[in-house]
């Protein structure tokens, strides 16, 4: 068998099949058409977040089942599967109280410092190191909001949970991902920070963007708009305004709307030119760096993709740009580049995304995919591109 064989194609066909399912029926579910669809089932095109989003709902399964996450050979082998479970035990400990009623825990300055720093760490993909740490910290964290009551107290645990949804979400626990963002609302509620409980809303909607529920990723968008009015107003409402309407952008490229999603990016432009570049926006990077980006972004969802590419051909990448932010930028440019043709300078993307942020790269299901159809391109594969795709699992 070659290689790249075992891919999210590969799945789509058996499960079709399974179905008693015709590609043109499979067609007529998903809207995606029967061409595309023999594509990405031999392995010529590699699916997309939103193909697969639609398969699943097509075939009634969770994404996971196509995607293949979580990576748990990849995991094993980096010593991350092991800290999972008491990460997911960390978040069950929310609505009895303090997991451990000893513990006597730090202030809550020093504890909020503590959740920046793990922020920072995830932004600069090390998500081992985070994992790691979340446990304790969580606990930690949980005690003083008990014991204190304050909302600075509970602001800091639903940073820490934001931690716990970042790493999550990373490394393709989508089910740990939700429960976080559920714990985030729990704790947001009582620090009664509508900045906060609007990001969670954010977040919230990217879930829905990965299983296509579209309709109620744009709501809870929405939602969070009207939370943020409560907010006071500044630079802080304008950016976080701004992300929700990029949030708002994919959403709508995704399901086909291309005029909602410019008029989305259009009002983040205005919102960026307002604030400038924000690099920690409740650990969330606003301005135009990240305006463009989610530009290259919606053309990429809208499958222009030479759009996609000049747009990304125009950017300038700050230094001090954050390297989760960085690498996840370079991967979308990779994948456009492959759907234009350009093998070598998809590669290239992936090369820097790896630089950057290579744990986060290694689990990216998109990094896998488009890794599978490079080698499928190649009639030999070149050890550099070899190498890729023995790291990433292939």
């Amino acid at each position: 068998m070659h290689p790249a064989d075992e891919h999210a194609g590969r799945r789509i066909a058996d499960l079709r099949k399974i179905n008693g399912m015709t590609q043109t029926g499979l067609s007529q579910a998903t809207s995606f058409s029967a061409s595309l669809i023999a594509q990405v089932e031999t392995g010529k095109k590699p699916a997309s977040a939103a193909f697969v989003a639609a398969c699943a709902r097509a075939f009634h399964v969770d994404i996971s089942v196509i995607s293949g996450q979580p990576y748990q050979a990849e995991l094993r082998a980096d010593h991350l599967e092991q800290l999972i479970d008491p990460i997911r035990e960390g978040l069950d400990w929310y609505d009895i109280g303090p997991a451990d009623p000893q513990l006597q825990p730090r202030e809550t300055s020093v504890l909020a410092a503590i959740a920046d720093d793990m922020c920072a760490k995830v932004r600069a993909g090390q998500l081992r190191t985070v994992a790691e740490l979340l446990p304790s910290v969580m606990q930690e964290a949980t005690a003083a909001a008990y014991s204190e009551g304050t909302s600075d107290a509970w602001g800091v645990l639903g940073t820490v949970y934001r931690n716990a949804y970042d790493v999550s979400t990373k490394l393709g626990y989508q089910d740990l991902a939700a429960i976080s963002l559920d714990r985030m609302d729990w704790a947001g509620q009582r620090a009664s920070d509508p900045v906060l409980s609007a990001l969670r809303q954010y977040m919230r909607s990217l879930v829905h963007l990965r299983t296509g529920k579209y309709t109620m990723g744009g709501r809870l968008i929405e939602a969070g708009q009207r939370i943020l009015e409560q907010a006071p107003e500044g630079t802080e409402r304008t950016a976080m305004s701004g992300q929700l309407h990029l949030g708002s952008a994919v959403i709508a490229a995704r399901s086909g709307d291309r005029d909602t999603a410019i008029a989305h990016l259009d009002q983040a432009h205005l919102a960026a030119a307002r604030t400038g570049e924000v690099p920690k926006l409740r650990w969330v990077s606003f301005g135009p760096t990240n305006v463009s980006a989610h530009r290259v972004a919606v053309f990429s969802e809208l499958r222009d993709y030479n759009g996609a590419v000049e747009t990304a051909d125009d950017m300038s990448i700050p230094a001090d740009w954050p390297a989760s932010r960085s690498g996840r930028h370079f991967v979308e440019v990779a994948t456009a580049q492959l759907w234009t043709g350009r093998n070598d300078a998809s590669f290239k993307s992936l090369l820097k995304a790896r630089k950057v942020a290579p744990q986060q790269t290694r689990y990216d299901f998109t990094v896998r995919e488009t890794v599978a159809a490079l080698v499928r391109a190649q009639r030999s594969t070149p050890d550099t591109l070899s190498n890729m795709a023995q790291w990433v699992g292939i």
